[in-house]
């Protein structure tokens, strides 16, 4: 049985666009393939450890060839449980609205737990950084209350899927499709504009 791996960064539960987007995608996609188990980790939830002193540490102590000291073990061993939950998911949906032009923090914060050396990501002084995640595929819900693209700046600038496509294929994860509904406040058509993206997502989930 594969699993596809729901990870949440909005905190608004019913009141979210890029949840609610994110429930039609994941409807859609069980109707066709009943057969994928579907988790959700819920980034909001409170469980997220801090990264901190120790684990810093502990990550340089492994990019550098060596092991973290007994006192840096246990904060490793927190982050290395989130990440083993990350990497035995063979599909991913994030659900991701845009915060002050980039992503929630929480989502951030996930982030740099699991983006650790010979877990996410291997490097070679010659040849740079490679992803160690092959073989797996991403559908991203993106959302944003003022921010569209191809508005002028002053609507807003685009530090969002930027930097997620940009983790996605830092850790080797290619195959991404993407779910827009930008803007989701400016608009004269809200009701419209909402009934499509949630027919752009269900379709994405039905063939994903």
């Amino acid at each position: 049985m594969s699993t596809l791996l729901h990870i949440s960064s909005s905190p608004r539960d019913t009141a979210s666009d890029s949840l609610a987007l994110a429930q039609a995608f994941l409807d859609s996609h069980q109707a066709v393939r009943p057969e994928v188990n579907v988790e959700t980790v819920d980034l909001f939830d409170g469980s997220l450890p801090q990264f901190g002193r120790l684990a810093a540490g502990a990550k340089m102590a492994v990019f550098g060839g060596g092991q973290p000291t007994p006192e840096q073990s246990g904060e490793w061993d927190s982050a290395r449980t989130i990440f083993d939950r990350f990497a035995d998911a063979d599909s991913y949906l994030f659900s991701v609205p845009m915060w002050n032009g980039g992503v929630p923090y929480v989502l951030k914060q996930w982030i740099d737990i699991i983006t650790q050396p010979g877990w996410a990501f291997g490097f070679d002084p010659a040849t740079g950084y490679s992803g160690l995640l092959h073989g797996k595929k991403a559908a991203v819900v993106y959302t944003s209350g003022v921010y569209s693209v191809g508005a002028p700046p002053a609507y807003g600038r685009d530090f969002h899927s930027t930097f997620f496509t940009d983790w996605l294929h830092f850790v080797g994860i290619d195959q991404v499709t993407e779910i827009r509904w930008q803007p989701t406040v400016l608009t004269a058509t809200r009701d419209e504009d909402r009934a499509a993206a949630l027919e752009r997502a269900t379709e994405a989930g039905r063939t994903f």
